[in-house]
């Protein structure tokens, strides 16, 4: 039982949960209402697979680091329970039954983004950008959107522009969602020669730049109502979710200006309830839609 769990741990199972929590909302907005149930489970269970697969990609690629970070060093690649040689064969396996999963479920076009997923990922994140560049959270954050693309396709077999706007909506909160909480691991960053901004720039920097990506972010899911025809409870829910989580930034960065006492894991964790909110709205909007 140890070694399943260590093998779950490898797919790093909190991140799969955000990231099933807005493909599924985008498949009911991409059907106008319920879409076909044996679709919304087979396009989460492959995307899950999918995910899983580039998560352990990526612990078999940061072995190296995760043992110099104390909250990656209980990793089963740094503790031994997994070898080396089988966490990739496992990360393999999940990308060829994810695409094949996809396929059967949905369509070509669903499986292809997400290998195109995975791609960004490992490669375009881990491999490239996470070592280079204080910018890595952002652009490799893409890989993050690509479930709602994955959702609508699997449901539409195409793609439209209310995907692409809840894409940048995740891509825009993903900065404010995640350099908060690299303050609080700062030292393992610094430790590991990860070049996060908390750790290049500092606490005032993310900070800032946390309240720009925030107005950013709510903008952009203000954006939907018109273009994908939105009615008063995602309008409304989008609206005062976004408040909300503005307000928030604004505290963190006056609170740190003031006297260094911002409470970044607070804005870390009310991004989570704030995008969970937003997608919950998407879902459920289609379904009580009350036009504006």
């Amino acid at each position: 039982m140890s070694v399943v769990k260590a093998y779950v741990a490898l797919t790093k199972p909190r991140i799969i949960e955000l990231l099933l929590i807005t493909t599924a909302p985008t498949m009911f907005l991409a059907a106008h209402g319920f879409p076909n149930i044996w679709t919304v489970l087979g396009v989460l269970v492959g995307g899950s697979l999918s995910a899983g697969a580039a998560n352990a990609f990526n612990c078999y690629l940061d072995r190296d680091i995760d043992r110099l970070m104390k909250r990656t060093k209980q990793r089963p690649l740094v503790t031994g329970e997994i070898s080396d040689r089988n966490a990739l064969v496992f990360a393999w396996a999940l990308s060829i039954i994810s695409t094949v999963v996809l396929w059967a479920v949905a369509n070509l076009l669903t499986a292809a983004l997400s290998v195109a997923a995975i791609f960004l990922y490992v490669v375009f994140y881990t491999m490239i950008l996470k070592r280079r560049t204080e910018q890595n959270i952002v652009w490799g954050g893409l890989a993050g959107c690509m479930p709602v693309l994955i959702g609508w396709a699997g449901v539409t077999n195409s793609l439209a522009w209310e995907p692409v706007i809840l894409f940048m909506v995740i891509f825009l909160w993903t900065p404010a969602h995640y350099w908060p909480l690299s303050v609080k691991y700062r030292d393992d960053y610094e430790r590991a020669e990860v070049p996060m901004l908390s750790v290049t720039e500092g606490e005032m920097s993310v900070s800032l730049q946390t309240i720009l990506y925030a107005w950013a972010t709510v903008v952009c899911s203000l954006i939907l109502i018109p273009v994908g025809g939105m009615g008063w409870v995602y309008t409304v829910v989008s609206l005062a979710a976004g408040a909300w989580f503005i307000w928030e930034s604004h505290v963190l960065y006056h609170r740190t200006v003031r006297d260094g006492s911002g409470k970044p894991m607070k804005v870390f964790h009310l991004s989570i309830t704030y995008l969970t909110l937003v997608f919950v709205a998407v879902g459920v909007d289609p379904i009580l839609h009350l036009p504006l």
